[in-house]
């Protein structure tokens, strides 16, 4: 058996699909969104407090000396940080990443695709993750999923 998650795929490559899956279903069925600026500045805006958020999620990692990549066995249950009000904060801002860029291109499709992108991350990978995690640290980490909600 091996000592990671098993994940579906990495998570960048689900959210990098996600925007990609939505850029072509724009170029088959374009959608406009209005006020081309805003939409900039508000995708930026975004953008901004999702790197943010994953960025402070890998210091946390880093700092407690375990691994971000799935693929990657976890030495540790990360509780500090972004850790202490969500699960998940590094997938938070991968959603906000693929939210950010839709708006900022102004397609409806790609903002959409945020959707199926959390149903991938929730059951090909959170659910997995949180299997494997418990399977690994046991009480500690059903103490903390019981403290920290999974999202925010």
């Amino acid at each position: 058996m091996s000592d990671n998650a098993g994940v579906i795929a990495p998570p960048p490559l689900i959210a990098l699909g996600a925007i990609g899956i939505g850029f072509a279903l724009e170029a088959i069925w374009p959608t406009v969104l209005p006020a081309r600026e805003a939409r900039i500045i508000a995708g930026i805006a975004i953008f901004a407090l999702g790197f943010a958020a994953a960025t402070w999620a890998f210091v946390a990692f880093h700092r407690a000396g375990t691994n971000v990549q799935t693929r990657l066995p976890s030495t540790d249950v990360v509780t500090r940080g972004p850790y202490r009000f969500s699960r998940n904060p590094i997938y938070l801002g991968m959603a906000l990443g693929i939210v950010a860029v839709g708006i900022a291109a102004g397609s409806g499709w790609v903002t959409a695709m945020v959707l199926p992108f959390l149903a991938a991350i929730r059951f090909g990978v959170i659910a997995r993750e949180e299997r494997y995690l418990e399977g690994k640290f046991g009480a500690g980490y059903r103490d903390y999923q019981a403290q920290v909600r999974r999202w925010i």
